[in-house]
């Protein structure tokens, strides 16, 4: 029997960053990692690109039984769509795919949980994130805004981002990430930028957490302002960075874009997204 099982899990970009205080904030964004999984009667693990990171390894061997691992091989290809070692929550999408496409080779019922906990080990395993990424997890996973306590693994709040509102997301060519100690310098003003993101004020929250991530990292707030400078909801650095993530409203897209284009970088633009993720299952 061979089964085919397709996962699609989507990116995320930050409203305040979890490393300072252990509490953040994301928003699901519509790019997205398509993960396929391919079981049948034989045995080991193929990629069809590259040999599989340690993470992806830790989430097949801790998501499938051994006696299912020594009597199937899975031939498994990873496609994404979210630029990876930005701040763009590729690691969480990539993770969170995997582990939904293994839980649902061996359930027909998904376990929200589950899954989200074994990309997190797996992540912390893998040293991909300092916190447990749980707020950009839940942010790929379920989309829309979320509020979480990371180190509890708690979702604290979700709601649906507004239906025309884009992601304006600027790539500089200079992929430098700063000293992330440094974030917890000012945890007591994080904690207040994560109250206002609770609270539903995430653009404040947002903007907020750009002004302190880009002193604390050492990276210029020039493209921030001039974000918010043309018409933005909110800017910020995305994670650690290096990408800077604008929110604005459909009538002031085409304008950042143009602003940011003059640049040393690239310019992406993505839908906020509130689609959780899903997986379909097919057996041949």
């Amino acid at each position: 029997m061979t089964i085919k099982v397709t996962s699609v899990v989507h990116g995320a970009i930050s409203i305040v960053n979890a490393v300072a205080t252990g509490f953040g904030s994301a928003l699901g964004i519509s790019l997205e990692v398509k993960v396929e999984i391919v079981s049948k009667k034989g045995l080991g693990l193929v990629f069809q690109k590259g040999r599989g990171s340690p993470m992806i390894r830790k989430i097949i061997h801790d998501m499938l039984p051994p006696k299912y691992l020594n009597n199937n091989q899975l031939l498994i290809n990873i496609n994404s769509e979210i630029p990876s070692g930005m701040g763009l929550k590729s690691s969480s999408a990539v993770s969170n795919a995997v582990a939904l496409a293994c839980n649902s080779l061996v359930n027909q019922n998904i376990n929200d949980e589950v899954v989200l906990n074994s990309a997190i080990d797996a992540s912390l395993y893998a040293k991909t994130t300092i916190t447990g990424a749980f707020d950009d997890s839940a942010a790929c996973y379920y989309g829309g805004f979320v509020t979480t306590e990371n180190y509890k693994r708690k979702l604290m709040k979700r709601e649906p981002s507004p239906a025309d509102i884009s992601a304006v997301i600027f790539l500089p060519n200079n992929r430098k990430r700063g000293d992330t100690s440094r974030l917890k310098l000012l945890s007591d003003i994080y904690l207040e930028a994560f109250q206002l993101a609770h609270s539903g004020q995430y653009w404040k929250a947002m903007t907020l957490n750009g002004i302190l991530t880009s002193s604390l990292l050492s990276n210029s707030y020039t493209v921030t302002r001039i974000c918010l400078e043309n018409g933005a909801l909110a800017a910020s650095i995305s994670g650690n960075g290096p990408a800077i993530a604008a929110v604005a409203r459909e009538s002031e897209i085409q304008k950042i874009k143009s602003v940011l284009s003059n640049l040393d970088g690239r310019v992406i633009v993505s839908k906020t997204s509130n689609q959780k993720a899903f997986t379909m299952r097919e057996i041949e």
